[in-house]
């Protein structure tokens, strides 16, 4: 009978209001509102930027996958013998890997300006994708302040249009291999090239390919003062999540108490689907309260 239903087992099988059970089982609104049940689960999966020795850590945490760095684990100018290593510290790794960052590192490789050099980028970029197919990965994050910094003097739509171009040239490589390249907004004080989540967007839709996509990252939108709305207008181009607090820490979710669930409000509504990745600073205690901080702030939201 359903007077004997404990607690649990009504809020399972359906709305105590309409039951009519409210009074007779002595539930107040308030209570009902504290022990409804969560919502559905917002990110598919979560993970931080780290190494493979940190792997552990991160399952323990709550963790799905890592990030690791294209120019210390993929190594596009190193021989296939060395990354092979690399492929065997992974085989033994309890995560996957889902994304490289890091991606365009040397100081000879250029992406906008007088100095770009694009053939020489897309045959780094051509190995990193390659390798990263072979380790099982899906994302190369495109930040890379250094390689698209724009000197004084170049004007920024010539820089945008070289950008674009880069990108469009990128883009069948990627779907070759079937990974995706995604572009990572970078806050003024690193790179004085794509800010705003708005250009980043605006930069991917010019672009046109469906494997070059935008990565919102939530530290860099903070700093610049993007709003939920920001990542709103931008939702129709972005896979994939980045997040840390807003200080000069960069400190995991929860150690300053940063409010994520604007910016989660507005990825639930516009039916984000994609993992959430760390990419912060923080004591391994740290770490392992900030995956249920996501989680709580996610289920909050």
């Amino acid at each position: 009978m359903v007077s004997t239903m404990t607690r649990r087992e009504v809020l399972q099988y359906g709305s105590l209001s309409s039951l009519g059970l409210l009074g007779g089982l002595g539930f107040s609104p308030r209570a009902l509102a504290v022990e409804k049940a969560p919502s559905s689960p917002l990110f598919s999966a979560m993970g931080m930027a780290t190494s493979i020795a940190k792997a552990p850590l991160i399952k323990a945490a709550g963790g799905q996958f890592i990030t690791e760095s294209v120019a210390s684990f993929l190594v596009p100018d190193k021989a296939d013998a060395v990354f092979a290593e690399n492929l065997k510290k992974l085989a033994d790794c309890p995560l996957p890997i889902l994304a490289c960052n890091g991606f365009i590192r040397p100081a000879h490789l250029r992406a906008v300006g007088a100095e770009a050099n694009h053939p020489q980028v897309l045959d780094w970029a051509s190995i990193a994708f390659r390798r990263l197919k072979q380790a099982g990965g899906t994302y190369i994050i495109f930040g890379s302040g250094n390689a698209r910094q724009i000197k004084d003097g170049w004007p920024l739509d010539k820089a945008e249009a070289q950008f674009v171009a880069l990108l469009q040239a990128m883009g069948p490589l990627a779907e070759k291999e079937g990974v995706t390249v995604i572009v990572e907004q970078l806050r003024a004080s690193e790179c004085n090239f794509i800010n705003r989540i708005s250009d980043g967007a605006r930069i991917i839709r010019a672009a046109g390919h469906p494997h070059v996509r935008l990565l919102a990252d939530l530290y860099h939108m903070a700093a610049m003062g993007d709003s939920p709305a920001d990542l709103q207008a931008a939702l129709d181009v972005v896979v994939h999540v980045e997040i840390a607090e807003n200080n000069s820490k960069r400190s995991v979710p929860g150690v300053a108490g940063d409010d994520f669930r604007p910016y989660f409000r507005v990825l639930r509504a516009g039916g984000y689907k994609g993992a959430i990745n760390i990419e912060a600073h923080g004591s391994d205690a740290q770490i392992t309260a900030a995956f249920p901080e996501i989680l709580k702030q996610a289920a909050q939201s």
